[in-house]
This record gives structure tokens, C-alpha cells and sequence, in this order.
């Protein structure tokens, strides 16, 4: 009876497919057969559809993605078998990210005098977030392009009108001891540590540009204890080198959110200078704010890195020899491949 009754459960449906059957079913149908273990639903081909059979939700869920498949073929776009594996791999594991979104964030893009594209699966998965969420943590070794690519977005939505501000800013973690002993105003103290944010926005941007920019104020760069008390409206923020943040920092800058503004931050839990004792806000905030909508974490490892192939092999080890060791809690966060809470993508390839 019981056999019965979850047999009746069981609907079908077909969605037209006339164009892109080889890149859809991949190398020996590999990409077909992954979309249906993924999503638990039997598909089978027809003379110019493709019909699907399932559960209710899963044969929703694969006649949507099918459709914008079948959608983008037809406005131009062309895949290839790579392409639709990963692409594949990303939509099923996420049910928030679309495979329209996922496409548009995979093509290069300019921003300012920059043509970037995405050169990962999470970095595509990162611009993906970036553009859909107000708050976006990007997590994961150096030269993943965590910090470049949050500066390149956030001078398209400059120079696109979307916000009238970039606001950058970094922890500077020896401030209590150090600084007072360097010659100098405290603004030219303070440059070495906002030297990274400065390198990407030159990248992006002409150097007499910047420095207009800077003097009207529409891009502020300045350390994170600045951001105390002020609400940031219409604003692209960025925090980089967020594991250096405390709690109480981190906390402080998230809720600096205004009306219109978006939120990007950076860090490598791998990487935390905070003197012994204190926590760090990025842990911290990995655990409180993980199932809160309208936030994604993306996070990345060795395979994102995009720097000199080495870099690549360096991360690897001393992930390798952290795990040997059985390293402290915080030298790391209790569940990292945790990129499924709103979230998704993306992006091009510099340095993080």
C-alpha cells in the first residue's frame, strides 16, 4: 500500500528542447545522467522534447533549469560540456541561484578600465552572490581574487549609478602598538595597511580619476575603526582582511548597512593576527549569520587561487599539515564547504 501510494506521487512532463541535445547530455551522456542523480529524477529523450519524470518538486526544479537551458540557447548563448557540467553542479546544489544568473556571471564583463571575467566555479559563484545579495562574505587563502573582484563590482555599480559611494575599509591589527612610532601624519600611517585596496581601485581606474574621486569623497578608503557610528546609504562597503576583525568590530560594520547599499566581506581564517584570546568576527559571524536570508557565503580553496602555480601547491600543504596536525578550531570553521546558503558566485581571476 505504501509502494502505492509514493508511486501515485510520481509526475511527469516534458520540455521542449530543438537545439544544444549534445552539449546538454555531455561525453557518454555524462551531463544528462549528473542532473539526475543530482536532482533524483529519470529523463528521456524525445524527437523535440525531453521529458522528465519525478517528484513533484525535482521535476519543477529540473523543467525550470531545462527551460532557461533551452531559453539561452535560442537568445545566442553556446555551451559547451564543460560549461554545462559545472553549471550543472552549481543550480542543483543551490535552489536560490538560477542558471540565467549563473551564465550572465560566467561572461567577461568591464569594469572601469578592466575586462574581467570569472576564472572558477566559486568565483563565478561570487559575482553571482554579489549581484543578488546586499551581503556577501567572501572566504578563502590568498589570490582568489576575493578582494579584487568585490573592488571591481563595486566600481561597475559606481560608474553603472547604482550607488553614489565605495567605501573601503581593512582591520589594522597592530594600530594600538605600532603606529604612534611611524613618522608621519595618521593618514600616511595608516596607508601601508590599505596599500591591497588601493592596488585593485588602480587597476580599475585612471590614478588622476581615483584622486578626484577620493578628494569629493565618493571613494573613502580608511581603517574599520572609522566606521563606528555612521549609517552608509546608497554605498558599495567592502572589509578586507575581515579575520582580523574582532567580534565586536564585525558586528559594528555589518550593521553600518543602509538603504541601497551593499556589503562585501573579505577574509582567510587561515591568516587571523588578532592578539591570543580574542576571536575573531569573521568566525564568529560564519556561525551566527549563516542561515540568514539575503546573506551569502562563498568559499574558497586552493583551486580558486589564480596566482603563480605555486601559490596553488603552498595553500594545499599547509591545509594538508593543518589537518595532520589537528588544528585548533580557530585556525579554521567547522564546516567549509558551506556554500549553500543564499548563495552562489562568481568571478574573474586577481589576487585576494
Amino acid at each position: 500500500m505504501y509502494r502505492r501510494r509514493q508511486l501515485q506521487t510520481l509526475t511527469k512532463t516534458q520540455v521542449p528542447i530543438t537545439q544544444g541535445i549534445e552539449s546538454l547530455f555531455g561525453t557518454h551522456d555524462e551531463n544528462i545522467r549528473f542532473l539526475e542523480k543530482a536532482l533524483g529524477v529519470t529523463t528521456h529523450l524525445l524527437a523535440d522534447s525531453l521529458e522528465i519524470e519525478g517528484d513533484p518538486e525535482p521535476v519543477r526544479r529540473a523543467e525550470h533549469l531545462l527551460s532557461e537551458y533551452e531559453s539561452l540557447l535560442r537568445e545566442g548563448h553556446r555551451f559547451n560540456n564543460g560549461d554545462v557540467r559545472d553549471f550543472l553542479r552549481v543550480v542543483t546544489n543551490d535552489p536560490a541561484v538560477s542558471l540565467r544568473n549563473l551564465v550572465h556571471s560566467s561572461r567577461k564583463r568591464n569594469f572601469g578600465g578592466k575586462t574581467l571575467g570569472p576564472r572558477s566555479i566559486n568565483q563565478m559563484r561570487y559575482f553571482e552572490a554579489m549581484e543578488r545579495c546586499d551581503m556577501v562574505f567572501g572566504i578563502g587563502p590568498a589570490g582568489t581574487g576575493k578582494t579584487y573582484l568585490a573592488v571591481a563590482m563595486a566600481v561597475a555599480e559606481l560608474l553603472s549609478k547604482r550607488v553614489r559611494r565605495i567605501i573601503l575599509a581593512r582591520p589594522a591589527v597592530e594600530a594600538g602598538e605600532r603606529l604612534g612610532f611611524l613618522p608621519g601624519t595618521l593618514q600616511q600611517k595608516i596607508d601601508p595597511y590599505l596599500r591591497p585596496l588601493y592596488d585593485a581601485l588602480y587597476d580599475m581606474l585612471e590614478a588622476d580619476r581615483i584622486e578626484k574621486l577620493v578628494e569629493k569623497g565618493v571613494i573613502e578608503i580608511a581603517p574599520l575603526a572609522f566606521m563606528r557610528g555612521r549609517s552608509l546609504n546608497e554605498s558599495f562597503i567592502i572589509l578586507d582582511e575581515g579575520q582580523n576583525a574582532t567580534a565586536e568590530q564585525m558586528k559594528m560594520f555589518i550593521t553600518r548597512l543602509g538603504f541601497g547599499s551593499k556589503a562585501v566581506i573579505t577574509g582567510d581564517i587561515t591568516q587571523i593576527d588578532l592578539p591570543a584570546g580574542r576571536r575573531s568576527g569573521l568566525l564568529e559571524a560564519i556561525d551566527i549569520l549563516g542561515s540568514v536570508d539575503g546573506i551569502s557565503f562563498i568559499h574558497f580553496d586552493e583551486r580558486d587561487v589564480v596566482r603563480h602555480d605555486l601559490v596553488q601547491r603552498i595553500v594545499r600543504a599547509y591545509d594538508e599539515y593543518q589537518k595532520a596536525n589537528l588544528a585548533p578550531p580557530d585556525a579554521g570553521y567547522a564546516n567549509p564547504s558551506r556554500n549553500d546558503r543564499p548563495l552562489d558566485p562568481a568571478a574573474s581571476g586577481a589576487a585576494g
